[in-house]
């Protein structure tokens, strides 16, 4: 009797050890790190600006927990912390939250602050994302997560995403009078990729005591071509009364972005890109901001990157000149 009972105990024991090795398999811990070290030349009207001068930043430090249920149901939770020497600002908020079902690879649903269409979209295909951020999020006519509901899938040859959410971004989860919507469908073939997109919505601004004016709109555009050797291609975006949701003025916005990148062996790459856009089409058309990169990157390891990058960027208008140069060692940690 007392050798059943032991034996049932270890068993149990045994089986509860198990399951917890399992738990432990559908448990993965994650994380990424963007960091640089460089000397910025800022000018403001010929005036040097406060940004001006050389230090070590952390821009992003995103850990994960992906979390398996079974084959359908999943949860993530990515936190975000950013420091930036220049301000002294220190943030640490959650990024994504969200439940997941996989009821196909051409039908997933995430509920919570999960990935936006576009903005990851360009990201994965630029490449350089540690270096600077793609187009629209670098200019802020968009970002990369937000609180809602994301349907999403893709087979070899098509993708697509449609999400509605709260409109103010993964940093701010408040709720407003209506949902906006961001959706993109996308083709591969070969290496061949393209995507339309856009984005429709009062950005969150909509509310009881401050009713939104104007319906902030964005419709987006990406052609590119990935080989082993090489990686060409250019995004686009249109966008209206951006900036303008609560203001009885109406803008315009647009701009354009190509980059490239040589990848001399699986270690070595060299990379460029050039940005142009007009800011205030109607409310102060001689606004242009225009922006160019150049850099070698090379792998350390796996998971590890640094680029050797120079950067410069104008913003000129009639009455004012922003003018920022920047060099140095840019940064990538993934684990």
């Amino acid at each position: 009797m007392r050798k059943t009972l032991l034996a049932a105990a270890t068993a149990a024991v045994l089986g509860t050890a198990s399951l917890g090795a399992r738990a432990d398999v559908n448990t993965v811990v994650g994380g990424k790190m963007f960091f640089d070290l460089s000397s910025i030349d800022q000018k403001n009207n010929g005036t040097k600006t406060a940004n001006d001068g050389t230090g070590f930043d952390v821009k992003r430090f995103y850990l994960t927990v992906d979390h398996k249920f079974d084959n359908i149901w999943s949860a993530n939770l990515t936190t975000d912390f950013n420091y930036v020497s220049n301000d002294g600002q220190t943030n640490l908020f959650v990024k994504k939250a969200y439940l997941q079902g996989k009821f196909d690879p051409l039908f997933i649903v995430r509920a919570g602050s999960a990935d936006l269409p576009w903005v990851p979209y360009a990201e994965n295909v630029y490449g350089y994302r540690f270096v600077e951020n793609t187009l629209i999020d670098r200019l802020k006519f968009g970002t990369s997560a937000d609180w809602g509901v994301h349907v999403l899938g893709g087979n070899d040859n098509f993708n697509y995403q449609g999400s509605v959410v709260n409109g103010a971004g993964y940093k701010n989860p408040s709720r407003s009078k209506n949902m906006d919507f961001e959706g993109r469908v996308g083709a591969q073939f070969g290496g061949f990729m393209a995507a339309v997109g856009g984005y429709s919505g009062k950005l969150g601004k909509d509310t009881q005591t401050t009713p939104a004016l104007h319906t902030a709109n964005r419709t987006d555009a990406l052609l590119a071509y990935k080989a082993d050797m090489f990686t060409v291609g250019g995004e686009w975006f249109q966008a209206k009364n951006w900036n303008n949701v609560l203001t009885t003025a109406t803008d315009k916005a647009d701009g354009w972005s190509l980059f490239g990148n040589v990848n001399f062996n699986p270690d070595w790459s060299a990379f460029a890109r050039y940005d142009k856009a007009k800011l205030s089409k109607d409310l102060n058309p001689s606004l242009e901001d225009k922006y160019w990169n150049v850099g070698v990157a090379y792998n350390v390891r796996k998971g590890v990157r640094l680029a050797f990058v120079y950067k410069n960027d104008k913003q000129d208008s009639n009455t004012a000149k922003l003018d920022t140069k920047e060099f140095g060692v840019w940064g990538e940690v993934a684990f």
